[in-house]
């Protein structure tokens, strides 16, 4: 069963100064929210992985056609091929080929697990507006001016914007363990191994947004 867990959000400006509150809609399971984020989990990681390791056996490794040497009288165990798996440059028996290694998961599903998982975070989550998302320029001590205001003393910051932002991009490079992403393409492992998200108000509706639906 699914219920709206609803929490109210102070929103911070560029001086660090909370001038109003929002009040943001996370769906989420009643009991079996661990379980719907670890299938998306593992979904989101499978289709990362490479899966282009390849081996060739006996019947794919060049060469091989003759028999060494006659089946008798040489004192040698036999061998009918250079290519035996038992030979040095033969095929490999059992080796790992070319595989897909994506899983399937509703969109739904894939939702909810971040909406879960948003809803377990929610007392790190910190909403701003017009703070980091208007730089005329970048600026690294300006961002880090404003995350101290807000009070974010955390090493693994995830911020959350509507827009592309250059500046802001620029800004944070160089600054460890910050990421951006857009609210168009969060996913839950960004969201899982930030220990704060700071959100910009505008971008709120589109993270919600298939919540409501």
């Amino acid at each position: 069963m699914i219920t709206n867990v609803e929490n109210q959000y102070f929103i911070y400006n560029s001086n660090g100064i909370t001038s109003e509150a929002i009040n943001i809609h996370f769906m989420a399971g009643h009991s079996n929210n661990n379980y719907i984020i670890h299938r998306a989990y593992v979904a989101q990681t499978a289709k990362s992985r490479q899966g282009t390791s390849s081996t060739k056996t006996r019947s794919e490794v060049r060469g091989g056609g003759k028999k060494p040497w006659k089946q008798k009288g040489t004192g040698r165990a036999r061998a009918g091929s250079n290519r035996s798996p038992l030979w040095r440059g033969g095929g490999i028996i059992f080796g790992p080929n070319n595989r897909k290694y994506t899983k399937k998961i509703n969109k739904k599903e894939r939702v909810l697990a971040i909406n879960a998982c948003l809803a377990n975070k929610r007392s790190k989550i910190i909403v701003t507006h017009n703070s980091i998302t208007n730089l005329s320029k970048p600026s690294t001590q300006f961002v880090l001016q404003i995350l101290k205001k807000c009070g974010i003393s955390y090493h693994k910051v995830l911020i959350i914007t509507k827009t592309p932002n250059t500046n802001l991009y620029l800004s944070i490079r160089n600054i460890p363990n910050i990421k951006i992403i857009l609210a168009s393409n969060i996913n839950l492992c960004s969201i899982l191994l930030a220990e704060v998200i700071l959100i910009d108000k505008d971008a709120i509706p589109i993270i919600t947004k298939d919540s409501n639906d």
